[in-house]
């Protein structure tokens, strides 16, 4: 695509999204992209920048808006949504790059059903698919890895992962967490959405991230990713308000940062000053927007559908 069609089909689904939400009663919001907080995440590393020299703590690009746009949900801002550039060290392929754009947005008050009908409208004016696939991280796993995603055996992971000539990177710890990272990634993931939109459910509780857990057994977290022709394009789950657990996964994220040689990162006491009893419950989710592009054009490259790439700024 040449530079006028890509200006023009950005700005045509930014457009039409806007219309979608506000539709629906959010709010379009800007939060910063430079902090001297950033969100402690497993395997996602930030970029850091010193702003008051380099004897001063660094402040961070951020990697998504999450944590300010929490803080915003917990001084009542309600229903809100942004596109928010986002910055991930490390990071590069078709469908990654260090620098890239998020629409992310938080609807108090909603549960994972209300988000499907939501999502199956997004999809519906963004690509003109038709209809919302919803599966459990149980069934779909069975299904193209057959295997019980939520076993914690090891050598149950090692010998799914041989069957269909897996390995892990270097790099990752042998254990069922990870394991489940790149069967799911190499696996189950290039099978979902093919007919329409899928909505991949109800996850082990390793995988939480900040999702609550439900109240079955065995637990599972509320969480979801959504996949369209193989490709993922957004994910999600319904909030953990409370601030002893977001502690406690926070801690856990930093410990697997540090196991890796990576290193943990700091506290981000007002995001955690901000959960509690001022947090609404809800859903929360991320969408790539660049990858909506990438389907929109029919690509198989953000490339394809950007002006500027961080290796061409």
């Amino acid at each position: 695509m040449t530079t006028r069609p890509i200006l023009e089909l950005r700005a045509g689904l930014r457009s039409r999204l806007r219309t979608l939400f506000e539709g629906r009663g959010f709010v379009e919001v800007d939060t910063p992209v430079l902090s001297r907080e950033v969100l402690p995440e497993a395997h996602i590393d930030p970029f850091t920048v010193p702003v008051d020299g380099s004897d001063a703590p660094p402040h961070y690009l951020q990697a998504s808006p999450e944590a300010h746009m929490k803080r915003l949900l917990a001084a009542g801002s309600g229903p809100i949504y942004q596109f928010a550039r986002a910055f991930r060290a490390g990071e590069q392929g078709p469908r990654h790059d260090a620098e890239f754009v998020l629409l992310e947005w938080y609807a108090p008050g909603t549960s994972l059903d209300d988000e499907a009908t939501f999502l199956k409208d997004l999809c519906a004016t963004a690509l003109g698919t038709t209809g919302l696939e919803r599966i459990t991280c149980g069934d779909a796993f069975a299904r193209h890895a057959g295997i019980d995603p939520f076993s914690e055996k090891p050598a149950v992971w090692q010998a799914a992962a041989a069957r269909v000539g897996l390995s892990l990177p270097d790099g990752l710890t042998d254990s069922c967490a990870a394991w489940f990272e790149i069967i799911l990634s190499e696996t189950v993931a290039p099978r979902l959405g093919h007919e329409r939109p899928t909505m991949l459910e109800a996850w082990p509780v390793s995988q939480a991230a900040f999702a609550r857990l439900g109240d079955g057994l065995p637990p599972t977290a509320q969480r979801f990713e959504l996949f369209v022709a193989g490709v993922e394009l957004a994910n999600g789950w319904e909030e953990e308000t409370r601030r002893d657990i977001l502690l406690e996964r926070i801690a856990t994220a930093n410990a697997i940062r540090a196991a890796s040689g990576r290193g943990a990162l700091p506290m981000p006491a007002r995001l955690i000053e901000a959960h509690g009893p001022a947090m609404p419950a809800g859903v929360g989710a991320a969408l790539g927007f660049d990858r909506l592009a990438m389907l929109a054009a029919g690509t198989h490259s953000i490339d394809a559908v950007r002006c500027f790439t961080s290796r061409t700024a």
